[in-house]
C-alpha cells in the first residue's frame, strides 16, 4: 500500500493569542480552545485527551496523558493574517508576505460596478455584520426591491446574501463571480461568499449546503500541487476546493455540516486508499459556533468531532498518517464576531510513531512539512 495523509482543519480551533494579537484588534486573553472549555463547564473529549490535546495547554475537561498515543504540539502562524484561506494556504506550504485587506465598507466604484455589471438596479446593507442577523433586518426590504444583500466582517470577505425564492440561486452565484472580478483588480479581497437562504416557519434561514466561495486565486504552488504535479491524487472534503480554486485538487465532495463532513471522512479513509492525500475542513466551529458566539454549541461540535476519532484509526493502516488542526481562532467567549489572531493545536497520529510533545513550531507549513516527509516528496 502506498503512504496516505489524513489533514483535517477544525475550523477555528485556536489555542492561544499570538504576541501580535492587538494589531489584528484582539486582546492577549483570546484562546479560542480554553476559554469555551472554561465557559462551557469542560468539554468532554477522551480520544483528544488520548492523543495528548490536554498536554498542550490546561483545557477543562481533558486531563493530561502520561502516554499520548499522539505527537501533539502547537504551531504559530507567519503569514500576516487571521482568515481561513491564509490560514490554509500556510497549512499547505503558502505563507503570505502580506495580509488581505477588510473594509468597513466597501467604497463606492466597487459598488457601483457591481451594479452596473449585475443589473440588479441596487444593494441592501454594505455593513459588517452577522450573516443570520443581517438577512432577519433587511429581509422584508429584500423582498421588497429584489436587491442583494451585502455585508463584511473583520475578516476580508464580500458577502452576498439573498433569498433563493427572490434572486435564484444561479444567479446569486453569478453576482458572486462578477464580484470577484471585480475585487480582483487590486482591492485585496480574499474571498466572495454566496449565502442564500429562504424563508422557513416565517424566518430568514440559511441554506449551508448551497452556500459557495470564491477565493482568490493562489499566487503560488502549494503542497497539493507538488502531490498532483507527480501523478499524485487529492480529495477535498468540505469547502477545501473553494479555498484553494480547485488547485491541485483531483476530486472534491461538498458536505452540508460537520456531521456530513465526518461520515464523508470516515468513508473516505475506509474506501479511498488511491489519494496520496485526503484534506478535509469541519466548518460548523467556526461558522455556527465562533462567529455566533455560541461557546455551548462549540463544544458539542468538539465533542462530535472526538466521537469519530477511534473510528478514523480503526480504519487507518499503518501506512496512513493522520494530522489535526486548526486555520486561526475564533473566540466564542470574546466580544464581537469575528476571526481571533491566534496559535493552533496540531495533532499528528500514525499507528508506526510514537507519541510525544512536538512543542512549539514556527509556521503552519509544519504540516506541509510533515507529509511532504510522509510521502516521501
Amino acid at each position: 500500500m502506498k503512504k496516505r495523509g489524513i489533514v483535517i482543519v477544525v475550523d477555528s480551533m485556536g489555542i492561544g493569542a499570538m504576541p501580535d494579537a492587538k494589531e489584528f484588534g484582539d486582546d492577549l486573553s483570546v484562546n479560542t480552545l480554553c476559554n469555551l472549555a472554561k465557559a462551557s463547564g469542560g468539554i468532554c473529549a477522551p480520544n483528544f485527551e488520548k492523543m495528548g490535546l490536554g498536554n498542550i495547554k490546561d483545557i477543562e475537561g481533558i486531563k493530561k496523558e502520561k502516554t499520548p498515543i499522539a505527537n501533539f504540539g502547537i504551531m504559530t502562524p507567519q503569514s500576516k493574517g487571521k482568515d481561513t484561506t491564509t490560514g490554509h494556504w500556510e497549512i499547505m506550504g503558502l505563507v503570505l508576505d502580506n495580509p488581505f485587506r477588510t473594509y468597513i465598507n466597501f467604497p463606492n466604484e466597487i459598488i457601483n460596478e457591481f451594479i452596473e455589471k449585475t443589473g440588479c438596479k441596487g444593494i441592501l446593507g454594505n455593513y459588517p455584520a452577522s450573516g443570520t442577523k443581517i438577512i432577519e433586518e433587511l429581509n422584508e426590504e429584500h423582498q421588497k426591491t429584489k436587491y442583494p444583500i451585502i455585508y463584511t466582517s473583520a475578516d476580508s470577505v464580500f458577502q452576498i446574501a439573498a433569498d433563493i425564492n427572490v434572486i435564484p440561486i444561479e444567479t446569486l452565484y453569478n453576482y458572486c463571480k462578477i464580484a470577484r472580478e471585480i475585487l480582483d483588480k487590486g482591492y485585496g479581497v480574499s474571498r466572495v461568499i454566496a449565502r442564500p437562504y429562504e424563508i422557513i416557519n416565517q424566518k430568514p434561514s440559511r441554506i449551508g449546503k448551497l452556500r459557495h466561495d470564491y477565493s482568490v486565486e493562489p499566487p503560488k504552488d502549494t503542497l497539493l500541487d507538488e502531490i498532483t504535479k507527480r501523478g499524485g491524487k487529492v480529495l477535498s472534503v468540505g469547502k477545501i476546493k473553494d479555498i484553494f480554486c480547485s488547485h491541485g485538487i483531483t476530486d472534491s465532495i461538498s458536505t452540508s455540516g460537520n456531521t456530513d463532513g465526518l461520515n464523508v471522512t470516515l468513508d473516505a479513509i475506509k474506501n479511498k486508499r488511491d489519494y496520496d492525500l485526503i484534506f478535509v475542513n469541519l466548518v460548523d466551529t467556526d461558522m455556527l459556533y465562533g462567529h455566533r458566539r455560541d461557546y455551548m454549541g462549540y463544544k458539542k461540535a468538539i465533542e462530535e468531532i472526538d466521537s469519530y476519532i477511534p473510528l478514523f484509526i480503526e480504519n487507518m493502516s499503518e501506512d496512513d498518517l493522520l494530522i489535526i488542526t486548526a486555520d486561526h481562532g475564533c473566540d466564542p467567549t470574546y466580544k464581537g464576531s469575528d476571526h481571533t489572531r491566534e496559535m493552533v493545536p496540531v495533532i499528528i497520529y500514525s499507528k508506526t510513531i510514537k507519541g510525544g510533545n512536538l512543542g512549539v513550531k514556527e509556521g503552519f507549513s509544519f504540516v506541509r512539512d510533515t507529509l511532504k516527509k510522509w510521502l516521501n516528496i
